[in-house]
């Protein structure tokens, strides 16, 4: 007994108890976001920020009057927004305020920076801890449609805006020639669409073109339909349920793979059915989470979140397909270029890059 307590006297007098504080502090901070977490979801669920939105300082009374909940709950959770630094408060009126700014994040539900929905796909990976851990000591894979049911509609919200504030104004044209060819009468095809919020912003935007969404979740093509009905876009596209490596159709001007590619269980399958299918001339756009080719020069908060959700989602789907050649959502550029090459594609670049996407275009 006596030589164990030496050897933990020992082993703990090694310790830098400022790298153990260092580290403590980041696991609090860590600690305090999931639980922030929660609080932004409810605010965005509840309708508190848009209650506050715009209206300058307000009382928790006023404030839970305008969203309809209870004020001792509504001035707890505002407190929790004040600790963390997404509202504003005024002590000498006690009252809270929500700046253009953050509303701009956190109540504007079409904005690119428009954050909330992003904790749906936290939830549903706590909702499928059980199946990751099983995942991890049997190396089997998790199918996208076995997940969550919020991690469907958190994915679909969270891109949805992403695109909205980039696709048609950015990446597009970003591409050789392309918006000219989808202004003269283009065939699209969005592979991996989800519920086809791509392609209903591209059909929106190019009404001379035709669009086509296929995806392996059912569920998802569903939703693709109404949403593309909903924005009056229906007669211009179509959505099925289809393998990246096998839907139908040939002569497609554009082909496009909206943060999916690394999802699948044979990318380099599926670059090689879009090289059969492309039209004389077309092009691939490929979007991807952004990523460095180096573990080492992706260290980062977006990395970390992509490396997280790629833990229990992209990779764990892959695997269920076979896992080929999982590539995990931080693949980088160099890979991505050498998976198409590999399928036959002379031309690979980065088009264009933000903060979470690379863009990159490949042509025959």
């Amino acid at each position: 007994m006596h030589n164990v307590q030496t050897a933990e006297r020992t082993q703990a007098a090694a310790l830098d108890p400022a790298k153990i504080n260092e580290c403590v502090t980041r696991a609090v901070v860590d600690l305090s976001a999931g639980y922030g977490g929660v609080m932004i979801s409810l605010g965005n669920r509840l309708g508190l920020y848009k209650a506050m939105a715009g209206a300058g300082p307000l009382s928790s009374r006023e404030i839970a009057r305008r969203a309809g909940c209870a004020e001792r709950y509504v001035r707890e959770w505002l407190n929790a927004q004040v600790a963390g630094g997404y509202v504003l408060f005024h002590a000498i009126s006690e009252t809270y305020e929500l700046t253009p700014e953050q509303a701009f994040v956190l109540a504007d539900e079409d904005s690119p920076a428009f954050i909330p929905n992003g904790w749906s796909t936290v939830a549903s990976m706590w909702s499928d801890e059980t199946k990751a851990v099983e995942a991890f000591r049997t190396g089997k894979g998790i199918a996208w449609g076995d997940h969550d049911g919020r991690l469907f509609c958190g994915v679909a919200a969270f891109y949805r805006n992403a695109y909205r504030g980039s696709l048609v104004q950015e990446w597009l044209p970003a591409l050789d020639g392309v918006v000219e060819r989808l202004e003269a009468g283009a065939v699209v095809a969005d592979i991996g669409c989800g519920q086809g919020h791509s392609t209903t912003l591209m059909a929106e935007s190019f009404p001379a073109s035709r669009f086509y969404g296929f995806d392996t979740h059912p569920g998802s093509i569903a939703e693709a339909e109404r949403i593309a009905a909903a924005a009056g876009v229906a007669a211009r596209t179509r959505f099925a349920t289809a393998r990246a490596a096998d839907y139908p159709g040939t002569g497609y001007d554009l082909i496009c793979f909206f943060d999916c590619l690394h999802d699948m269980g044979d990318p380099l399958s599926a670059a090689r059915h879009a090289a059969e299918a492309l039209a004389p001339g077309g092009t691939v756009m490929l979007v991807e989470p952004f990523a460095n080719d180096r573990v080492e020069d992706n260290i980062s908060p977006v990395a970390r979140l992509y490396y997280s959700a790629s833990t229990t989602i992209c990779c764990a789907h892959a695997i269920s397909e076979g896992g080929h050649l999982v590539l995990g959502a931080q693949a980088g550029e160099a890979r991505l270029a050498d998976v198409f090459r590999k399928a036959g594609f002379t031309r690979f670049r980065r088009a264009a890059e933000t903060p979470f996407n690379l863009v990159l275009e490949a042509r025959l």
